[in-house]
């Protein structure tokens, strides 16, 4: 019997799949459980269209990133902190660099920004930026003295 799965079950599949199992289970566990729903045509239809809707969606989400990357490459932000003989006290932290590019109109979140090492000097410095699943953008940070 072919269900819908409504929710992800262990050792079947994840919420949306289509499979194939055996009647009886399907009657005595996966429906009455609400975990299943039967695979009838409409039902089918209705899952493929919103597997199409899914992907174009996915597709412009992909294309707003690229979009994205392309504008924050030629960027650079600045970013000041207090120091003192040279000095800087603390770090600079992805949410003052967040902080920052919201500033010029950029919607990055501090998740997305990735420090290898914690930026502990005033200068210039690459930080990347992972704007979507394999899509980057390197920004330049400027250090610079402040308040």
């Amino acid at each position: 019997m072919k269900v819908i799965l409504n929710a992800d079950v262990k050792g079947q599949g994840k919420k949306g799949e289509i499979i194939e199992v055996s009647e009886g289970y399907a009657r005595n566990f996966l429906l009455p459980k609400k975990l299943a729903s039967e695979a009838s045509a409409s039902v089918l239809n209705d899952v493929s269209q919103k597997a199409a809707a899914e992907k174009r969606k996915k597709e412009i989400e992909k294309q707003d990133a690229v979009d994205a990357a392309e504008k924050l490459k030629s960027q650079s932000v600045e970013v000041k902190v207090k120091c003192g003989d040279g000095k800087i006290y603390g770090s600079v932290t992805s949410k003052e660099i967040a902080d920052a590019l919201h500033a010029k109109g950029f919607k990055i979140d501090k998740k997305q920004i990735v420090l290898k090492d914690p930026i502990k000097a005033l200068g210039r410095f690459d930080v990347e930026i992972k704007i979507y699943p394999g899509i980057t953008a390197k920004v330049l940070l400027e250090v610079v003295k402040g308040a």
